[in-house]
């Protein structure tokens, strides 16, 4: 799931001052275009405030602002990058396969578990996290770097959250938590309650729509080590854990958005159709 705070400018003016600073600071090595994109780079997630007509938010991360990555991908490149890894000493890492490609339209295999200590398995656990993290973003699913196994990486960050308004961080109930690995998940819903909210995803880049999400979830599975596994959540992390396991399902959060409600992140703060629902938590029907 895609978690870049959204910009409100896609390009970050450095003022004055600081380029001086930069300058005696670097004096031997000119800070370059590529630098200054480096450095002021952060992760996306976009909404707006819950108070607010209509309260937005996005991906997994929040409002703010918003920066678009293009990325060219095939599904014979993705499925490749994580062999190249194991023959070069400069690490190729494999790239985040976009809507359209069969593997992201598809049901995922469980990977055996037997299997899981293999250098491959591991191999693949690895790319996925530093996949995710380059993003940046708060979950990836094998299939969406091309590879059709029933694996998912997560991770909601202190960092991450800080971009976010506060009246939306309580709104979605929002809490950082530790990289989690879950191999074979499976997805129990549980409550009575679910959450609409702007999603985004890494596999539709620049792209948001509402989705309602039940509000508690219950996850068992195996870990990275192959032990056993439950994981019982709520908010925020509960909404991350259904995206990632649709995916393994061949379900992207387009096939479960609320009509008319899909738009560019651009439009993201316009108000939503007459006749859509309001944002915000609800009794299941």
């Amino acid at each position: 799931m895609e978690g870049v705070q959204r910009f409100t400018h896609r390009l970050f003016p450095v003022p004055i001052v600081a380029q001086k600073c930069l300058q005696k600071t670097f004096t031997k090595t000119p800070l370059t275009t590529t630098h200054l994109a480096l450095t002021f780079r952060k992760p996306i997630f976009t909404n707006r405030s819950i108070h607010q007509e209509p309260a937005l938010c996005s991906n997994l991360i929040t409002s703010a602002s918003i920066k678009t990555y293009s990325r060219s991908s095939s599904s014979t490149s993705a499925r490749a990058g994580w062999f190249l890894g194991l023959t070069e000493k400069k690490q190729v890492l494999p790239e985040i396969v976009k809507a359209g490609d069969p593997v992201l339209h598809e049901l995922a295999q469980e990977v055996r578990p037997d299997e899981i200590g293999s250098e491959r398995i591991q191999k693949i656990i690895e790319d996925m996290v530093k996949v995710m993290r380059k993003a940046p973003g708060v979950g990836l699913a094998a299939p969406q770097i091309g590879i059709p196994l029933k694996i998912i990486v997560l991770e909601d960050t202190i960092e991450y959250i800080s971009y976010a308004p506060k009246d939306d961080i309580k709104a979605q109930d929002r809490q950082p938590f530790e990289l989690l690995v879950i191999i074979n998940p499976k997805l129990k819903k549980k409550g009575k309650k679910a959450a609409l909210f702007f999603e985004g995803c890494l596999s539709v880049d620049g792209f948001r729509a509402v989705v309602e999400r039940c509000l508690e979830v219950e996850v068992t599975g195996l870990n990275q080590g192959g032990q056993p596994i439950k994981i019982d959540a709520s908010g925020w992390q509960a909404r991350i854990l259904q995206h990632e396991c649709d995916h393994l399902d061949g379900t992207l959060y387009v096939d479960k958005m609320v009509p008319r409600t899909f738009r560019t992140v651009e439009n993201l703060d316009l108000p939503l159709a007459h006749g859509c629902p309001k944002l915000g938590v609800r009794l299941l029907s």
